[in-house]
């Protein structure tokens, strides 16, 4: 039990990178990219194959999240100047990288095991932590310059940034980037941490990181970019303690893998949701209880 939480922990803290490109596009640009899914599998095939092809592994993974980053460049290019529905570019994206990282690999499955890698000489646990709260601290920066402001403004009201000068397609394009950057990062230190890049890895990934988004949310709170971000990663901590407790339970199958992700994913927008509800019915009650009462008093008062 105690080995498969550890797992949980680390493999989350590795997600957590992913979750952080996937918080960047769907709460900060409000942009529908399921570029994630293709960048995924993109920065694990580029580490893979470097590494394999005797590249330093720190390099690979520098490697892996430069590649994310024109993957992502890619899907804002296509939003922007080709015009292109943003739900629609990234499908097209996705589709591509399907190809792309066909080509990359060579064949649908790429073994490290034998070959250096980050994870060697470090431990996960000793190694995660330090690099996702310097990717967490950089992003907090980040988002306090005037590009990230710009950034941010982009998101919640284009027609007003553009009436202050800034210019929304690079940022759209740069927040792709970056978001799919971390996506693809994450994907890289997953293969060297599994021991194999495949194909089919970063099927779904939109979904596990919207996942980690909603219920970081949901429990921790976002009062503001730095919560939030830490919330994101905390929340694909729990995801990940989630899954790992699901998978103890001895009628859950592995085909059943993803179907627990949907579940998950469902309960995490439904239950705040439901809150929320039952939160505005209680003060509705309240307001109309209070309402009554006082016209009681005014009755009252009247026939005195």
């Amino acid at each position: 039990m105690m080995n498969s939480l550890i797992g949980a922990l680390e493999s989350g803290m590795i997600y957590a990178l992913m979750a952080l490109g996937v918080y960047i596009t769907f709460r900060i640009l409000d942009f529908p990219d399921l570029t994630v899914d293709g960048s995924f599998t993109t920065g694990g095939a580029i580490a893979a194959v470097m590494i394999t092809g005797g590249v330093a592994p720190w390099i690979a993974t520098i490697a892996a999240f430069g590649g994310g980053m024109v993957a992502g460049a890619i899907t804002g290019l296509l939003h922007t100047k080709g015009r292109i529905n943003g739900l629609l570019s990234g499908i097209v994206m996705m589709i591509a990288l399907y190809s792309i990282n066909m080509r990359i690999m060579g064949k649908p499955n790429v073994s490290l095991l034998g070959e250096k890698t980050l994870f060697s000489s470090v431990s996960e646990l000793l190694l995660m932590p330090f690099i996702v709260i310097i990717v967490k601290l950089l992003l907090d920066l980040f988002f306090h310059t005037d590009l990230g402001l710009a950034l941010r403004a982009t998101g919640d009201n284009q027609r007003m940034i553009r009436s202050f000068g800034a210019h929304t397609d690079h940022t759209i394009i740069l927040g792709l980037s970056l978001s799919n950057g971390l996506v693809a990062l994450s994907g890289g230190l997953i293969a060297q941490s599994s021991g194999f890049a495949d194909i089919s890895s970063g099927i779904g990934m939109i979904v596990i990181g919207l996942a980690s988004v909603i219920i970081g949310e949901a429990i921790f709170g976002a009062r503001n970019v730095i919560f939030a971000t830490l919330a994101v990663v905390l929340g694909a901590i729990v995801y990940r303690f989630i899954y790992a407790l699901a998978l103890r339970i001895e009628w859950i199958e592995q085909t059943d893998l993803k179907l627990i992700t949907a579940v998950i994913v469902v309960a995490a927008l439904v239950l705040p949701t439901m809150q929320r509800s039952r939160k505005a019915k209680s003060m509705a009650q309240k307001r109309s209880s209070e309402i009554t009462t006082g016209t009681d008093h005014t009755s009252l008062g009247g026939e005195l």
